[in-house]
């Protein structure tokens, strides 16, 4: 959605230079080709720039932005007389950046400074004089409380000071960060009158236990990528009657390394899937998904198509016009489409795409394009079915199809006599991709708002080779559910590193991981050997029945259990580098993806890569 397109919102769309990377210039480019209205000009940027405040103003105005702050002017108010004095020269000097930037609203932070008094009739005096000087020369005050404030750092404490002022150019700017790292109840600024909610800044953030001021300045994220409620934070501004602009204002260290071009997409992607929640939005609704449709894994060599055998797969169909080939098993399909490029090697293989049963692929293609996952390019055939398709951060494509006779994908395949002998595998549970630390984020903000998935809390374990990061986005209908299971490695440099980098796998469902088990193991399948320190840990830990106990380790099975039921899960071997196909059976309802064990695998892949 471009940023003249008519829609329900009344708001405009902002973000502070300050989280994206790069110049000025660079930031400024990255937020128009995003769409977004306005900026906030951080300080920090517009001192590196060469360009005078006039030209910013005016390279802002032939991109289309408007600038609708400045920030941060720090340590104003209750000080001592000769401060103050300075204070308002210093004020000043910017109030003239300000008129040559275009720039009407100053964020004034409230102070952290050791020259200042716990005094709020001060701090309102002297408030007051400031919104006078800037009401002179047009301009107004946006004061905020900073959540590490000296003597002021809640939005109620605030709206004291400004009350208590009592001049038209000083109202409040209310920081989401600042209020909900607090624990304070957002309920109350709808008795605030609207017209002295001066700006709004958005950010989320995961929970942490920690310094505030760290927590700010490097884990916030964009809307709909941590923990806070920012519908109900965003509802309460505006019912206050707050009109000003939806303005992120981010600081976090991935993003301001990272190519700003992809993040300022990433973050206006999160103000439309906030304005969605809000119900303030022309965006078209998810169709729903009922499953995965397929998986396609590119690999130069054989070792894909041999290892699908063993699990009981047969090669059903064969592309009529490309190399690929349609292995299925239950409702379980996997293509292996072996044109890849020469230099890949023999035993490369990925996961290149996945497909997801939509109910209307046209209105799921519709809804990423508004949400910025433009449709991807394909080549195909007279007569073969025109999917469409959008890349995930990762660069993993995501198709929307429907899968059944008549206009179906599956026409596009000649049938072929495969011969196979079923295993029990049933369907797909999950597809799992490993994801660069810097998309990690960005990566579950995609599948919620594009697809329409929910995400999983984050959660973590100690890995054999560091930490690991770890989210789960699943939706679906009574007919079947998507999964997608993100992992990240929170820090990997230098060449000491895992034998299986950036693992990707899929999930199989089956009724019987016992008799799917053996049944494979007959067939030949290369399954993951698990080691006896695991099953004599298992046994102390969780105490599964001997008899069960025993044909777990006898089948290098790993069993995990929770408030609902219980996990069976077994693995493949590594296959071209990265890959490998786990098969589960879900007990009771269990609910989790077996994330106690993951280590153990790692470890097991890991000796096997190393022979």
């Amino acid at each position: 959605m471009s940023s003249t397109e008519t829609r329900a919102l009344e708001n405009r769309r902002a973000i502070a230079t300050v989280c994206l990377s790069g110049t000025l210039e660079d930031k400024l480019t990255a937020a128009a080709a995003a769409g977004f209205d306005g900026v906030e000009i951080f300080e920090n940027d517009l001192l590196a720039a060469p360009w005078s405040p006039k030209q910013v103003r005016e390279h802002c105005a032939d991109l289309g932005l408007s600038v609708d702050l400045y920030q941060p002017f720090r340590d104003f108010e209750a000080v001592a007389p000769a401060v103050l004095a300075a204070n308002l020269r210093r004020a000043e000097l910017k109030f003239d950046v300000m008129e040559q930037l275009g720039a009407d609203t100053m964020l004034v932070c409230s102070s952290v400074s050791p020259d200042a008094v716990d005094d709020d009739d001060l701090a309102a005096e002297q408030l007051h004089v400031l919104a006078e000087r800037a009401a002179a020369r047009g301009l107004r005050i946006a004061y905020e409380a900073l959540a590490w404030g000296r003597f002021v750092n809640t939005y109620e404490h605030s709206w004291r000071i400004v009350r208590r002022a009592a001049h038209p150019a000083l109202g409040l700017c209310l920081d989401s960060f600042h209020i909900l790292s607090r624990g304070s109840d957002p309920a109350a600024i709808r008795t605030i009158p609207g017209d002295k909610l001066f700006f709004l800044q958005l950010a989320d953030a995961p929970r942490l236990e920690m310094d505030v001021l760290q927590w700010s300045r490097h884990h916030r994220l964009f809307p709909g990528q941590g923990a806070f409620d920012l519908a109900a934070f965003t509802g309460h501004v505006r019912a206050a009657g707050y009109d000003g602009p939806l303005s992120l204002e981010v600081f976090n260290d991935v993003f301001r390394q990272a190519d700003p071009g992809p993040a300022a997409v990433d973050a206006m992607r999160s103000l439309l899937a906030l304005e969605e929640s809000l119900g303030a939005t022309t965006l078209p609704a998810a169709p729903a998904l009922s499953g995965h449709a397929f998986t396609e894994i590119a690999t130069a060599g054989a070792e894909v198509g041999r290892a699908l055998a063993t699990l009981g797969f047969a090669h059903v169909g064969q592309h009529r016009t490309k190399p690929v080939a349609l292995w299925q098993q239950g409702e379980a399909r996997i293509l292996v489409n072996s044109a890849v490029p020469d230099d890949a090697g023999d035993t490369s293989a990925s996961v290149a795409a996945l497909a997801v049963e939509s109910a209307d692929p046209v209105a799921s293609a519709d809804r990423a394009q508004r949400l910025l996952a433009p449709v991807l390019p394909r080549t195909h055939s007279a007569g073969e079915a025109d999917l469409s398709a959008v890349a995930a951060p990762d660069g993993t494509s995501v198709f929307f199809c429907r899968t059944g006779p008549g206009d179906s994908w599956l026409d596009d395949f000649a049938a072929v006599d495969g011969k196979a002998v079923a295993a029990g595998i049933t369907g797909v549970d999950h597809v799992s991709l490993t994801q660069p630390f810097d998309h990690f984020d960005e990566a579950a903000l995609f599948y919620r708002a594009v697809l329409g998935l929910e995400p999983d809390p984050v959660t973590e374990f100690a890995a054999p080779f560091g930490l690991v990061r770890s989210r789960t986005v699943s939706g679906g209908t009574e007919s079947g559910t998507v999964r997608v299971a993100l992992d990240s490695a929170l820090l990997r440099r230098g060449d000491w590193a895992p034998g299986v980098r950036e693992p990707q796998h899929v999930a199989f469902t089956t009724d019987d991981a016992l008799a799917a088990a053996r049944a494979m193991r007959d067939l030949g399948a290369p399954l993951l050997p698990i080691p006896g320190n695991y099953y004599d840990d298992l046994d102390a830990r969780l105490a599964p029945p001997p008899d069960l106990l025993d044909a777990l380790r006898a089948h290098s099975i790993l069993y995990d259990r929770d408030e609902h039921g219980v996990l069976l899960h077994f693995f493949t071997e590594i296959l071209g580098g990265r890959v490998f196909f786990e098969v589960l059976q879900r007990i009771d309802g269990y609910a989790g993806y077996g994330a106690v064990n993951a280590p153990v695998r790692m470890a097991a892949h890991r000796r096997g890569r190393l022979g």
